[in-house]
């Protein structure tokens, strides 16, 4: 466990650290541009990815043992945020997603998503075979999914409350809940937030954007337009770190969600696949100190996080190449950003404890037995 824990923490670094290098050549023309200041907004993202780094390690010697007996607070407290931010966050391209706490803009959903898991693994331990029974057990694990789903896609963020749709369905899959009432459900969940997200302007426009382009066989939108031009710009093997053309005002948000193209245009095609592979290794070794978890809350702890870790990543690639309908979606650990990097960086913390637990366990029943 400890080799597994500390081969987490270098895939952790090693994204951030490439995060950092394409970050500055992304938004090197942008940040003179607008602020005078080549390092502007790299200097803006090392604090957090700094911010980050220390969360992870300060999070991986906290106990994970309390994220149980708190889980119902924490819940309870995001709801709040969320309600407040609905209330008072002033709307930001439509959308009212942000609090302002001066030094930093505080996206409230994305610490919901980290507490909505930690509750349903809290409940599915507490549940035991209950969760089986849809009417006593699994519909009051949709409540709580559904409040925190319901709230988000209200800012509106239909992407992010998808994300947290699907990582609480895999948690409960995950933790033993009947598969038939999870599709049931995820098909009229489905249906209804559809319904939804045709009654905001922002939401409608993209998914019917998407449509007339797979219908037309055009672009989404400019912007995937550009990413497309950045990745088949970059070949197999990239046309080198800094030397990105697309960068320079070509592609909006070129240091933020749209980073992976970026990426995939400096270092190529191979080195795109190489970082999308990084992921998948990350949720592996997550599955991993899952299984060997001695708890059933530490093992859907893990699952839950390292899946959102992996889901996110691939949906970002999915909507950088066309794939899927443009979303706020950041790539994990490298993407500009606050709230997502620090929060990846407490989910990762998190998990690390899992295995630090385990493995001291491991050695109190060794000495115990010896």
């Amino acid at each position: 466990m400890r080799g597994l824990a500390k081969i987490l923490i270098v895939l952790v670094v090693a994204l951030m650290l490439l995060g950092a290098i394409i970050v500055f050549t992304a938004s090197g023309t942008y940040s003179v541009t607008k602020f005078n200041s080549l390092y502007f907004l790299f200097k803006a993202h090392l604090w957090k990815v700094l911010a980050a780094l220390i969360c992870l390690v300060v999070f991986a010697h906290v106990p994970y043992d309390l994220y149980r007996q708190h889980s119902k607070k924490l819940l309870f407290g995001i709801i709040g945020v969320l309600i407040l931010t609905l209330m008072f966050a002033p709307k930001v391209k439509g959308a009212a997603r942000w609090i302002d706490l001066g030094f930093m803009q505080f996206q409230p959903s994305e610490a919901a998503k980290l507490i909505l898991i930690m509750h349903i693994a809290v409940m599915i331990e507490r549940q035991g075979e209950l969760l089986h029974d849809f009417k006593n057990g699994f519909i009051y694990t949709l409540i709580w999914i559904g409040i925190i789903s319901g709230l988000v896609i209200l800012q509106p963020n239909v992407s992010t409350s998808l994300i947290i749709a699907i990582t609480g369905f895999a948690v409960l899959y995950a933790g033993g809940a009947r598969l038939k009432h999870i599709m049931l459900t995820f098909i009229s969940a489905g249906g209804l937030a559809g319904m939804v997200t045709m009654l905001f302007k922002h939401s409608r426009e993209r998914v019917l954007t998407f449509i007339e382009s797979l219908v037309s066989g055009g672009d989404i939108n400019i912007q995937v337009r550009q990413a497309k031009i950045a990745l088949g710009s970059g070949g197999m093997f990239g046309v080198g770190l800094g030397h990105s053309r697309q960068s320079d005002l070509f592609l909006p948000e070129s240091y933020g969600d749209f980073i992976f193209s970026i990426l995939g245009e400096e270092i190529g095609f191979i080195g795109a696949v190489g970082v999308l592979f990084l992921y998948l290794a990350l949720f592996v070794i997550c599955l991993v100190i899952a299984k060997k978890a001695h708890d059933k809350f530490g093992q859907l702890l893990v699952f839950g996080l390292g899946f959102n870790i992996l889901v996110s990543a691939f949906i970002n690639a999915g909507v950088v190449t066309g794939l899927l309908p443009t979303t706020g979606i950041t790539l994990p650990f490298i993407s500009f950003g606050g709230t997502s990097i620090i929060l990846f960086g407490v989910s990762a913390g998190i998990i690390v404890n899992v295995a630090r637990q385990t493995l001291k366990t491991e050695e109190l029943r060794i000495a115990q037995v010896g």
